[in-house]
């Protein structure tokens, strides 16, 4: 892994920040799409319920009431999401 300058990485983004007020760059913008329904991840990946909640980090129960639309994944959840769908190697790597 190369070793991060975080000093000039700092000085980068407010060089940015100025460009930016003087209406030399446009920011870059990044819209994150949200994930399918747990349960469309948790089949692609072959998990059970059981498996998929411990990976999640969450209780069964709570992934039962996601996939039954009880509930809504929140924050962290949501990333988690993205990621096992976006990433399901990193997901089947963790079995």
């Amino acid at each position: 892994m190369a070793k991060r300058d975080i000093g000039a990485e700092i000085l980068e983004g407010i060089q940015e920040i100025a460009d930016y007020k003087q209406g030399n760059t446009r920011l870059k913008v990044t819209e994150l799409s949200e994930p399918s329904p747990p349960q469309v991840i948790r089949a692609k990946l072959n998990m059970s319920q059981s498996a998929f909640a411990g990976m999640l980090g969450v209780s069964m129960r709570t992934l039962q009431d996601w996939e039954q639309g009880r509930r809504e994944p929140q924050g962290p959840a949501v990333a988690l999401l993205r990621i096992a769908e976006q990433y399901p190697e990193v997901f089947t790597r963790l079995r």
